[in-house]
Order: structure tokens, then C-alpha cells, then sequence
């Protein structure tokens, strides 16, 4: 009798520690999650001839990857005659060059043509803290 009731109390006492698994992994379940980052990319909305997207190709294009904003934000090229579909624009662009923050293929915000480099990078990094304020202090990724 002794070794059943030892076994009963071994048997109970597994219950609450089982209980209490599935509880927590109910309660893990229904915490919230943190959302899915944000796919940055920044647009350049350009046409054949266009002195001022030759400008920023010559000025900005070779460094632009290796910098913090082009990191955040890597850079699409589109031809202004043939936009594609998968972007939303809030308006169809119609200067170029036109840069273009999408997040998550939504438009947050534009710049219209190219006012030269020094200009350039002061107006992107406002830009970009329209998107997400702290995109500067983001670990690159990968």
C-alpha cells in the first residue's frame, strides 16, 4: 500500500508541472509579436536623357550602396514611361529624376529632381526619418 500511494503522489505531482507547461505555452502564444520589418527601398524614377539623372550616376550612384541611407534603403531604378505595378505611388511622378521612399511598396515620401550632391544627402536623410526615425542607428543587416 505504501508503494501505491508513493506512486500516487509521483503520478500527482506531474499534473501541475503538466498544467502549467500548457498554460505558459498558451500564454507565449497570445503575447504579441513584434511586426515585421519594414521593406525600405528607395526609388529613382528616371528617362532616357535626363542631364540630372546623369548628374547623380556621376556625383552619388558609386557610393550610394556603400553608405548608411543606401543600406537602409537600397536603391530600384524605374523608367518614368514604364512604372511598375508592384509600387504605389500617391501620384504618378513626373519630373525626373524623382526619388521615391516606399515601405513595403507604399509611398512615404519623394524628393522631385536632383539638387546636387550636398543637398542631396541632407534632404534623403530627412527623407528617411519620415520612414523611420531611428533608420540611422539600424544594424545593416546580413
Amino acid at each position: 500500500m505504501r508503494v501505491s500511494s508513493t506512486l500516487h503522489l509521483q503520478r500527482s505531482a506531474r499534473r501541475p508541472v503538466g498544467w502549467l507547461g500548457a498554460l505558459i505555452l498558451i500564454a507565449l502564444t497570445a503575447l504579441p509579436r513584434p511586426a515585421a520589418a519594414t521593406d525600405w527601398v528607395l526609388v529613382m524614377v528616371e528617362q532616357a536623357g535626363c542631364v540630372y539623372c546623369a548628374r547623380w550616376d556621376a556625383e552619388v550612384a558609386p557610393e550610394y550602396p556603400l553608405t548608411p541611407e543606401g543600406r537602409f534603403a537600397p536603391l530600384r531604378r524605374v523608367d518614368l514611361r514604364d512604372l511598375p505595378e508592384d509600387l504605389s505611388f500617391d501620384s504618378r511622378p513626373i519630373y525626373t529624376p524623382t526619388f521615391v521612399l516606399m515601405g513595403d511598396g507604399e509611398e512615404v515620401g519623394r524628393l522631385e529632381g536632383y539638387p546636387g550632391e550636398d543637398f542631396f544627402w541632407g534632404l534623403l536623410g530627412r527623407l528617411l526619418s519620415q520612414g523611420d526615425a531611428a533608420w540611422a542607428t539600424r544594424e545593416p543587416e546580413g
